[in-house]
């Protein structure tokens, strides 16, 4: 799955969302800022992305991804 692809899906449930990218293909490091993590813990922000994604990881077409997210 390319970087292109996942900041789609992210930016479609989390609009203001700033997304990007270190690493391949193989394995991501993505840093997620977005106003909308204000007020809710990191492991909530986390979950908000990763849930966004959850059907990439199921199908296996996203196998690895270190992820950051930041209150924008």
């Amino acid at each position: 799955m390319d970087r292109e692809a996942i900041q789609k899906i992210i930016l479609e449930g989390i609009p203001d969302a700033n997304c990007s990218f270190d690493g391949d293909s193989c394995n991501f490091k993505l840093v997620v800022t977005s106003s909308s993590f204000k007020g809710i813990s990191i492991i909530e922000q986390h979950k908000k992305v990763l849930n966004l994604l959850k059907d990439n990881f199921q199908s296996g077409s996203l196998h690895a991804l270190s992820l950051d997210t930041k209150v924008g």
